[in-house]
């Protein structure tokens, strides 16, 4: 029975993990007011009728804090790469050269940074619920167990080491969202 108490451990274990790996990427995708060339990872390009994520048809760089330069892999790409940076509404407005797309990022304003710093919280209260949900479901496998002839005590002892990880994860997801909101607040 030991084995299946750390079975469900070690999941749960892992599936916060994946809770907080997704917020990171998350917070990633929130500028805080620099260039940063995750700021378009979620474009998606129309690439010969197809879909397709823009860093697989152009090389995106920042040039310095405030620029980032997408450079086309096809020349006759880069109408289509300003449409698709347009279209996904990221507040961005690109400039076509002909040959690669430049793209100045705006100070951000007080009432912008705010609205940021609801959106990371609102994406930490997800990894919240994700780390929660995961509780849930190893506590209901210790019950299932518990059904099974594993004893009250163990059982006791696998919820607390169960509400323990949940603590400790839900620390984490408050400093890293800790963290994001002073880098967005910082001017």
């Amino acid at each position: 029975m030991n084995e299946d108490v750390q079975f469900i451990l070690d999941s749960t274990k892992e599936a916060m993990e994946a809770a907080l790996v997704h917020l990171e990427k998350q917070l990633q995708k929130i500028r805080a007011g620099k260039a940063s060339p995750m700021m378009l990872s979620s474009v998606m390009v129309d690439y010969y009728g197809s879909m397709t994520p823009l860093s697989q048809v152009a090389n995106v760089n920042t040039l310095d804090g405030r620029t980032i330069s997408v450079q086309p892999w096809e020349k006759s790409m880069t109408q289509p790469i300003e449409t698709a940076i347009i279209n996904a509404n990221l507040g961005l407005n690109p400039q076509n050269n002909g040959e690669s797309i430049l793209i100045n990022v705006p100070m951000l304003t007080e009432e912008r940074r705010r609205d940021l710093t609801k959106q990371a919280k609102a994406e930490g209260e997800h990894a919240k619920v994700g780390v929660r949900n995961s509780r849930k479901d190893a506590n209901d496998e210790i019950k299932k167990l518990n059904n099974d002839g594993l004893s009250d005590d163990m059982s006791k002892d696998a919820e607390a080491s169960v509400q323990k990880l949940t603590d400790t994860f839900i620390a984490k997801v408050d400093a890293l969202i800790d963290a994001k909101e002073k880098d967005i607040m910082t001017i």
